[in-house]
């Protein structure tokens, strides 16, 4: 196993992508790896004509897949769009991997990102010792993307300031980027464009501009409508963060899986699954990937502090971590809930006292 606490998409699942390059004979766009049908594929699993296992990346409506495939089969770039934890950063990832074989030029965006992390910087030394020069300048990932014909991934897009993602309109309509500096430009090579993620509901959000806005095909990832849906996503990703982390998954884990999920899907929607109970929702998004993060947090307590074995004490705090953002208005919420919900329930009954505790 790799020293590496965690390899790229194109190297950890490396395998699945050579099974497909050998079978693959669709037509590519110009400096693609894989057809779009092979990149779909490789998203939503299959087997080859070898019999290669190709896993699920994305277990939900193929549709949404194939659409954002065709957008970057074009010019015209993409933005993953919808609430935290609907799988954006992971699709843009295992999109870059299977397009171009890179999904390592990455910007991450934040209120803090500047022109200078999206254009080009400047080494200072060379700089100040032979002026503006093509050796001075630092190219960034967007830049290296241009001049490859790869693709470039900005994530969380919204985060980044108004002024700073206007910096893109001149990229994504002219296909260029000028270096005034240097009286000279990039010209983007066949096969670039741009994966953007982004979410409109945390605090923070910057909104795009109607100019930037018309520039991107917009591909909206929902939350997964179906229970089943939703545990075989979490139980997937737990599997294969406890083979990262070299932790054993207990066999209980479909089960527990089941009742974190009905306790979020129930706060997130305002209403116990049978429809007879309204509830108060919490601040939080309670989303998938916060479900997935209470199971691997359980999973190590579990494995360093336990018997191996998912239980209420492991996950509990956890539970309650992920619940409680706002230290009174959801600690109010998940209250309520505990004494009018789950005190009902003979099978989370291990819940509501640790979770008690907790609180």
């Amino acid at each position: 196993m790799s020293d590496v606490l965690r390899q790229p998409a194109e190297i950890s699942y490396q395998s699945e992508l050579d099974a497909l390059k050998a079978e693959d004979t669709g037509k590519k766009p110009e400096n693609w790896s894989l057809s779009p049908q092979a990149v779909v594929k490789y998203l939503m699993g299959g087997t080859t004509a070898e019999g290669a296992e190709i896993s699920a990346k994305y277990i939900g409506n193929r549709r949404l897949i194939e659409t954002a495939v065709a957008t970057l089969a074009t010019d015209r770039a993409l933005l993953l769009l919808g609430v935290p934890g609907t799988a954006k950063s992971w699709v843009s990832e295992h999109l870059s991997a299977a397009i171009c074989g890179n999904s390592t030029r990455v910007i991450q965006c934040t209120a803090g990102t500047d022109e200078n992390q999206i254009r080009y910087g400047w080494n200072y030394a060379q700089l100040l010792a032979k002026g503006p020069s093509k050796e001075a300048l630092v190219p960034t990932p967007l830049y290296r993307a241009m001049e490859q014909g790869t693709l470039c991934r900005l994530e969380e897009l919204t985060r980044m300031g108004s002024d700073v993602q206007d910096t893109l309109i001149t990229v994504l309509s002219e296909k260029m980027l000028p270096i005034p500096e240097l009286n000279d430009a990039v010209y983007a090579q066949r096969g670039f464009n741009v994966i953007a993620t982004a979410n409109n509901r945390d605090k923070g959000v910057n909104e795009l501009s109607s100019a930037l806005k018309r520039r991107f095909n917009v591909v909206v990832l929902p939350l997964p409508d179906d229970m089943n849906e939703e545990v075989s996503i979490i139980s997937r990703r737990v599997a294969e963060m406890g083979e990262s982390l070299e932790l054993p998954v207990p066999a209980n884990a479909g089960e527990e899986i089941e009742k974190i999920v009905t306790i979020f899907r129930e706060l997130r929607g305002g209403e116990t699954l049978d429809g007879k109970i309204t509830l108060k929702t919490p601040s939080g998004n309670l989303s998938t990937a916060e479900a997935i993060a209470v199971m691997v947090g359980g999973l190590s307590q579990a494995n360093w502090f336990g018997d191996g074995k998912f239980s209420a004490e492991e996950l509990s705090s956890n539970l309650v971590g992920a619940i409680v953002k706002d230290p009174v208005q959801d600690k109010a919420v998940l209250e309520e809930y505990l004494e009018t919900v789950l005190k009902k329930r003979r099978d989370f009954a291990g819940y509501y006292h640790t979770m008690n505790e907790v609180l």
